[in-house]
């Protein structure tokens, strides 16, 4: 899924930042297109948190009925260093990127798009779809590995259950359950959790990752602190035990984790660098190779980063302006 604001905000982490106790961070809604837009409500990045381990992006969508909303119509647009996950509840949506990979994003199935150092895709829920709900998720993608070719892969992770809790692992492992899909990134968690009606439950992390919970569909208690639907509760690293607690209608949780990045990132649009000058090549490379913008001479001789389309798609997305100044870690 692509950031729709026509100004986005940039987002830069600095190394080793952390916080004590959980942090609950409200979402934001984003709405992704015209007048019959679909809203999202994205609750990372923010300015008080760019990132939870390598994680820097969460938008959460629906239940939203297509004949109100339009469902979700993203057309062609840009990814570099970083990796997209669809996971969704209810629905399909139509993937289709410049690697050559066409799919159907169905409920229940990972579907990672590493972006490495350029990528563009669509995103188009189908035409039998009546309602749409789910999550998007991006993390970063490290030094070592952000430069190397763009890749797709899906997983349909089996669940497994706890007392009061069943649980489908996309992405690292918990609860026993390893999913086999290779990230290019230190390592990371990314599960689906269903608790049971009034269950309360304790589960094992790892405590070199840092973490955090969405409330997907109800309220539900992280650590003894209250967590109002669609919010996200962060859990530094330090604890080896998470404790979630639902109310009488049982909760959907979304639970992320990893390993602290320690890298500096600018975030902005749907690029991930790590300078100013570097957003602003790949933008300026995005705009000619899509015929945006006239080629740069500076450009010159350098490989193509974003590919090529089948025809007949719907237009690409032009990238916004840049801010006038130059974007810098905040304050």
């Amino acid at each position: 899924m692509s950031n729709l604001e026509t100004r986005p905000q940039e987002s830069v982490l600095e190394p080793g930042q952390a916080c004590v106790g959980i942090e609950v961070l409200e979402p934001r809604e984003v709405p992704l297109g015209g007048p019959r837009a679909m809203t999202v409500y994205r609750t990372l990045p923010q300015k008080q948190r760019s990132l939870v381990g390598a994680w820097c992006f969460l938008d959460h969508y629906g239940p939203d009925q297509v004949s109100d909303s339009g469902g979700m119509v993203v057309p062609r647009h840009p990814h570099t260093g970083l990796a997209t996950v669809s996971w969704i509840f209810t629905g399909e949506i139509h993937h289709l990127d410049s690697g050559g990979n066409a799919a159907t994003v169905r409920p229940g199935e990972l579907n990672l798009m590493i972006a490495g150092r350029g990528i563009t895709h669509s995103e188009i829920s189908t035409p039998d779809t009546t309602a749409l709900h789910g999550v998007q998720l991006w993390f970063a993608l490290p030094e070592s590995t952000r430069f190397t070719d763009n890749e797709f892969r899906r997983y349909a992770p089996e669940p497994v259950t706890a007392p009061g809790l069943t649980a489908r692992v996309f992405l690292g492992e918990l609860l026993g359950s390893r999913s086999p899909v290779e990230t290019r990134t230190p390592d990371l968690l990314g599960a689906e959790l269903l608790l049971a009606p009034g269950a309360a439950v304790t589960i094992t992390v790892r405590a070199d990752f840092e973490h955090a919970v969405l409330a997907e569909d109800a309220e539900v208690q992280v650590n003894g602190t209250t967590v109002a639907h669609r919010s996200l509760a962060y859990v530094p690293t330090g604890s080896d035990t998470i404790r979630l607690a639902a109310g009488p209608d049982g909760a959907r949780l979304i639970l992320l984790g990893g390993i602290p990045l320690g890298e500096r990132i600018v975030m902005w649009w749907n690029f991930v660098g790590r300078d100013h000058d570097e957003i602003v090549e790949f933008r300026r490379r995005y705009q000619a190779e899509l015929g945006f913008d006239p080629a740069d001479p500076r450009d010159g001789g350098k490989p193509p980063l974003f590919g090529t389309f089948p025809p007949g798609e719907l237009a690409p997305l032009p990238a916004p302006r840049l801010p006038t100044l130059r974007l810098r870690p905040r304050a």
